[in-house]
């Protein structure tokens, strides 16, 4: 997806194979390690097409289908999307992005009575290697299980639900984001280790 053409030939092929799209699933990522070399302005750049700009092409392309089947569009985010933590500027712009966006289409799709679902999911840090890899020495967070995360975002997707959380506590953090600031930022200092993020 890093490339602004695949995510036409992606939805067009499936089109083709399949005829139309019940559902449409945005689950791909493209990551940076922690730190502050992650803030320039290519790594920016190439981070906003992956994460965010091939969401909206493979969206833009396959909305026409997914109304005709009263279809349901998955979109996999992170954490990261709904509370800004340090060491994570690109990553985090791409993710509060495509809360922006798939919100706006959301209330956009309801005004024009379209019936697509849109299931945002904002997950947590995953049991990946590379997810892993890339958070070594930042950050003190476990990460939680793969397949757990995975079911979690199909039964979201299966009963259209607004959103999924997981795990079922980032709910309760991005509450306590709108409601207190302040200790927010306390328990996510707790979860740093700053001088390790700062050398990266």
């Amino acid at each position: 997806m890093a490339s602004p053409e695949a995510p036409e030939s992606v939805v067009q092929f499936a089109l083709d194979k399949l005829g139309g799209l019940d559902y449409l699933v945005l689950n791909h990522i493209g990551g940076a390690p922690a730190g502050t070399r992650a803030r320039t302005p290519q790594a920016t750049r190439w981070l906003m097409q992956v994460n965010f700009l091939s969401y909206v092409q493979l969206t833009s392309r396959a909305l026409p289908s997914l109304t005709d089947s009263k279809g349901s569009l998955v979109v996999v985010s992170s954490l990261l999307g709904r509370v800004p933590t340090s060491f994570s500027t690109p990553y985090s712009a791409a993710k509060f992005a495509l809360d922006g966006f798939f919100g706006s289409l959301r209330r956009e799709l309801d005004v024009q009575d379209v019936n697509v679902a849109i299931t945002m999911c904002v997950l947590g840090l995953r049991d990946r290697a590379s997810a892993a890899e890339a958070v070594r020495g930042v950050t003190r967070v476990k990460a939680s299980p793969g397949p757990k995360a995975a079911l979690a975002v199909i039964r979201g997707g299966a009963t259209r639900a607004a959103g999924v959380f997981y795990p079922w506590r980032f709910h309760l953090l991005c509450l306590l984001r709108r409601w207190l600031p302040r200790p927010r930022a306390w328990f996510i200092r707790q979860d740093l280790n700053v001088t390790a993020a700062a050398a990266a």
